[in-house]
């Protein structure tokens, strides 16, 4: 049972950003005061979730170390044994929650909200989401509109984002992809007639970005001058292109209510995110009528309220055990 009063929350933060504002997301929509555990690994990382177990010995940096939380949000695979090893030295009394699947050591989360593409079959420990939870929402746009109204808001409109991820272990962005890119997003801006913002990540090779800024027209706004322009560009976005290597951008994309263009070509695309966007395609394609490029299907549905909503249940149902 947890004690009266607030419940002491974790956030696991996986060294991936995209893992890490899942979980973020999640513990913001709750509500309530929660802790950030940034996570360190090293070495035995690699090993996989059934033979790690729960277990600390994957980490490196600062030990976690009592008192321990009532709940712990996490995502990624890495935060597993993490999340578990937690749950046993608080002797069971910690609540666990996942927001991408688990993999080994799935019986032991009490909540499982993986987006539907990213799990084998339901659970009844499971919450399915429509895609990855993430920590847009229309406040954290307006501010990031009024904090890039100077720099972007000056733009020529329609103003065209282009968001480009990059490789994946299965498959390679590379310099010829980007430029291939590039070609269809300036016929596309030439088409508009507005401005392009284009924003790399940090798995963007240096060679696919030269080839980018390389390809495109050199008058239009890219991330050079040394602030991360992401936001600001979600914000001011008429129309957002993304690449569909991460489903974690392309929920962010869609929460901004723009229309959204999923790239995602299937010589550099996993089969996994593959049929993520065909359905999503389909889905909207059946709801219109008509056949479409653009993809909405995140941008009616907050996930990560969603996911909050429910362990906010879940938690009061606990305070009120005797």
């Amino acid at each position: 049972m947890i004690e009266q009063g607030a419940p002491l929350i974790w956030v696991l933060a996986d060294d991936r950003a995209g893992h890490a504002n899942q979980a973020l997301g999640v513990a913001d929509a709750l509500g309530l005061p929660y802790e950030v555990k940034s996570l360190e690994y090293w070495g035995l990382a690699k090993l996989p979730n059934i033979l790690l177990g729960a277990t600390f010995v994957h980490l490196s940096g600062d030990a976690l170390a009592p008192p321990w939380p009532d709940l712990v949000i996490a995502a990624g695979r890495r935060t597993v044994p993490v999340a578990r090893a937690i749950k046993r030295a608080a002797d069971a009394r910690c609540f666990l929650v996942q927001c991408m699947w688990p993999g080994a050591g799935a019986s032991a989360i009490d909540l499982i909200a993986p987006p539907a593409h990213d799990s084998p079959r339901r659970r009844a420990n499971m919450l399915r989401t429509v895609a990855a939870p993430h920590r847009i929402t229309s406040a954290v746009l307006a501010e990031a509109r009024r904090e890039w109204q100077a720099r972007v808001g000056t733009l020529p409109a329609p103003r065209l984002a282009l968001l480009v991820g990059g490789s994946t272990a299965a498959h390679d962005f590379d310099a010829a992809a980007a430029r291939a890119l590039a070609g269809r997003v300036a016929a596309l801006t030439q088409a508009l007639g507005g401005s392009l913002m284009m924003t790399t990540s940090r798995r963007t090779s240096p060679a696919a970005r030269d080839a980018l800024t390389a390809t495109l027209d050199p008058d239009h706004r890219f991330d050079d001058d040394g602030d991360n322009p992401y936001l600001g560009y979600l914000a001011w976005a008429d129309a957002i292109v993304v690449t569909g290597d991460s489903t974690t951008m392309c929920a962010e994309a869609c929460a901004t209510g723009a229309p959204v263009l999923i790239d995602a070509p299937d010589a550099i695309t996993g089969l996994k995110h593959r049929a993520l966007h065909r359905a999503r395609r389909e889905r909207l394609e059946g709801r219109v009528g008509v056949a479409v490029d653009l993809d909405r299907a995140g941008g009616d549905r907050e996930d990560h309220i969603t996911v909050a909503a429910a362990v906010a249940l879940i938690l009061f149902r606990r305070l009120k055990q005797p």
